[in-house]
């Protein structure tokens, strides 16, 4: 790569765990891209790292490369612990109790992730470590809010997706990983990302740097699509991106 990702982010999470005076990492793993990456890169830093699938009703071959992702770092990596939670059940348990939309149920699972991730960080002295990357998370808003998007520190989340995948080819991930379509694994009707969002990740990529370029081309007409669906998604989501609001009074 013409720039050390991997040096660069390996050194940044070992400075950052040293002054945080904890003692290793937890990572939710999902059979994608961003936490296979994300997952090898703590396993790098030396500290103890625990890579955790968490399926619930999961796809069967979405959860065998989380499984493979899980067996591919334990083997690699003597720092590495790894554990499956199957959060099936709780879910359904939930779901029986609470009415919500479909929308609201996917969003349920990733917080329901997240929850289980720093109960077990919080019994071990870990930190929680996101996932999401530079479009996802400050582009598009293409995450849960207080679910794939509470977390302690996110290493990957500088670099677009397509970074990603080159360091995804650098550390040798394996093949069947890096091939599979992106999907966030929210939804029973096995939708991946490109479905949802209406765009390739490339495009928004070239979207979102031309919306902050503020550059004066011309556009073709799906480039001039891809700019009205990045824009709509960061409209919709730009909630999440944002800083809690707090009401100041005067006092």
């Amino acid at each position: 790569m013409k720039n050390n990702y991997r040096l660069t982010i390996t050194e940044w999470l070992k400075n950052y765990i040293k002054k945080s005076n904890m003692k290793g990492f937890v990572v939710g793993i999902s059979g994608g891209i961003d936490s296979a990456v994300t997952s090898t890169l703590c396993a790098e830093t030396g500290y103890p790292t625990l890579a955790v699938s968490l399926p619930i009703n999961q796809d069967s071959t979405l959860h065998s490369r989380s499984e493979l992702q899980k067996n591919w770092l334990a083997e690699k990596y003597s720092n590495v612990d790894t554990k499956n939670i199957d959060l099936s059940k709780t879910y359904d348990c939930f779901k029986e109790s609470v009415s919500s939309s479909d929308l609201g149920y996917a969003n349920s699972k990733a917080r329901l992730r997240m929850t289980t991730l720093y109960a077990l960080a919080a019994s071990k002295g870990y930190l929680v470590v996101g996932t999401g990357n530079k479009v996802e998370d400050f582009g598009v808003g293409f995450f849960t809010k207080y679910g794939d998007g509470g977390v302690d520190l996110s290493p990957i989340a500088d670099l677009m997706k397509t970074e990603v995948y080159e360091l995804a080819k650098e550390i040798k991930i394996p093949d069947e990983i890096q091939k599979a379509p992106p999907t966030d694994g929210l939804w029973d009707d096995g939708r991946v990302d490109e479905d949802q969002l209406q765009a390739t990740y490339p495009e928004l990529e070239w979207a979102m740097k031309y919306c902050e370029s503020g550059e004066d081309i011309l556009l073709t007409d799906r480039q001039k699509k891809d700019i009205n669906i990045f824009k709509k998604h960061r409209a919709l989501n730009y909630h999440k991106m944002e800083t809690i609001p707090v009401c100041k009074v005067n006092k």
